[in-house]
């Protein structure tokens, strides 16, 4: 029996006992979890290990089944997230809960309008906030649409949003999901300031090293338990990688086997791409892309990566220059298309799995054909052949480990890694001769990232022409046979991978210099 634990301001969360179930699924299963004052603590597990299920009880979008909670040593009743906010909890969601249309000013007021007149309300909110970037470094154009704000100010105004409302205890569900290097550096910078300043944090992420560099101490969760819970003093990363997934995980770069580059199946010169707005954002791009070898794109986001897979994949036509994909050739204005590119054995994993790659309300085996539909697999004389669908996505489920493994579960439903995870079943299960990936492992736990980077490298190996872009250079490293850095849209660099270093990527990635 344990022993009732006092009350102490000390301690600003106290979660005790706490059990939560959908369905058949037990998703949090008697997880006592203790968060210091003014402490950064880490939260750390698998996809789907009842770790945003425990946070969202906490924020009040869900409630317990069983278990009682403490803020500042108060028994606490959190039914919604009203109630949290009335006791200085603030949450930022992965995806941000903004609205685009609205002004960043007017984000921040919706919904806590401190006065009945609009302008007067406009000109206590205003002061209130410059107030509080000045104590806390979040500077964000209060003015501009947040629409027009890049992914770093948006994250900036969701945090000065929770703090403006009276946030002591910050749970950030995964920060730097989709923020690059630099973003990620300056937020950094303002969770130290935050702490100093007696804010409590909660860091929900499945970035180990951030984890070990921000961190006072951390917690495991795996399967719906607390398994793993201690100083950041008293662990590792390989410690914490094992706790999570229950076995050691391999990490970072395999033993390299001889690469058997084989015949060119790519071959871009010279493409060039402006927006709508008239900005150039590709210039001048070469390619050759090599059956048999992984190519990385590094470069900070909003470089022109995105741009090449869009490009490559038949997303959108280039302004200028020539695409060559096996007897194929291309030029504007008569470009690659998507349906083309299938045809032509090219496969893609958009980098915003989201907006791009499954649609969130359709059921899992409707995204896990989704652009292949019409294939005499999945079709026949133009009907859907449902149970055959059902059937493939069961077994890409059961071939790429999705959990849970359910055709019928709503998209939405299912973690990020595990939705990455079933997007890449589907692109690869067509084995195909050519594979764009974007962002492989954003916003994925370790041992997915594992299983991911697995997959890729035998793509690679059965022959397979394989681009990677991602703003991970841990990442770019482990993975790439050969790394294009990209800047400003153009190449600024090409090396094989013997000669890279995150030294010498970050300067043609920042500067363009000679590295």
């Amino acid at each position: 029996m344990k022993p009732e634990p006092v009350p102490s301001p000390a301690i600003a969360v106290r979660m005790t006992g706490i059990g939560k179930r959908f369905g058949a699924v037990a998703a949090n299963q008697d997880v006592h979890l203790t968060v210091q004052t003014g402490s950064v603590h880490g939260l750390v597990g698998e996809n789907g290990a009842g770790k945003s299920t425990l946070m969202s009880i906490l924020y009040g979008f869900y409630t317990a089944d069983a278990g009682a909670i403490e803020v500042f040593g108060q028994p606490a009743t959190i039914r919604n997230a009203q109630d949290a906010i009335a006791r200085g909890i603030g949450m930022v969601h992965q995806h941000f809960m903004l609205v685009d249309t609205l002004s960043a000013l007017d984000n921040v007021m919706l919904g806590a309008e401190p006065h009945a007149l609009l302008h007067k309300a406009e000109g206590q909110v205003r002061e209130r906030l410059r107030t509080l970037m000045q104590s806390t470094g979040l500077n964000v154009n209060l003015d501009a649409l947040v629409g027009d704000l890049p992914v770093g100010d948006q994250q900036r105004l969701e945090i000065l949003k929770a703090l403006y409302r009276g946030a002591r205890v910050l749970i950030l569900d995964e920060p730097t999901a989709v923020l690059t290097p630099q973003e990620t550096l300056q937020l950094f910078e303002v969770l130290g300031r935050l702490r100093e300043a007696g804010t409590t944090i909660i860091l929900i992420t499945h970035k180990l090293k951030e984890v070990m560099r921000l961190c006072d101490r951390v917690t495991v969760m795996r399967a719906g338990q607390v398994v793993h819970d201690c100083e950041i003093a008293d662990t590792s990363v390989e410690a914490l990688a094992e706790a999570m997934v229950g076995r050691k995980v391999a990490m970072g770069r395999q033993a390299d086997t001889a690469v058997q580059r084989g015949a060119v199946l790519v071959q871009a010169r010279g493409l060039g791409l402006r927006d709508k707005q008239g900005v150039v954002r590709l210039r001048d791009f070469s390619l050759d892309l090599h059956a048999g070898e992984i190519v990385g794109v590094a470069g900070v986001s909003g470089n022109g990566q995105s741009e090449v897979l869009e490009l490559l994949s038949g997303l959108h036509a280039a302004d200028s220059g020539t695409l060559q994909v096996g007897e194929r050739t291309f030029a504007p204005p008569r470009w690659l298309d998507p349906r083309t590119a299938r045809a032509l054995g090219i496969a893609h994993v958009p980098e915003d799995r989201y907006a791009r790659a499954m649609v969130m309300g359709f059921e899992a085996w409707e995204s896990a054909v989704l652009g292949y539909e019409g294939l005499p697999a999945y079709s026949q004389g133009g009907w859907m052949r449902r149970a055959a669908m059902k059937l493939a996505t069961a077994q890409m489920m059961e071939k790429f480990d999705v959990r849970p493994r359910d055709p019928q579960l709503v998209s939405g439903k299912f973690s990020g890694g595990n939705q990455q995870k079933l997007v890449l079943a589907r692109e690869l299960g067509q084995a195909p001769k050519i594979l764009l990936v974007g962002q492989p492992t954003r916003g994925v736990d370790i041992g997915a990232i594992e299983f991911i980077h697995g997959r890729l490298r035998a793509m690679r190996d059965a022959g397979c022409a394989v681009l990677v872009v991602s703003s991970e250079l841990d990442e770019i490293l482990a993975l790439a046979d050969r790394v294009l850095v990209m800047n400003q849209g153009r190449v600024t660099g090409e090396l094989p991978i013997a000669d890279c270093t995150e030294h010498r990527l970050g300067m043609l990635m920042i500067e363009g210099a000679a590295a």
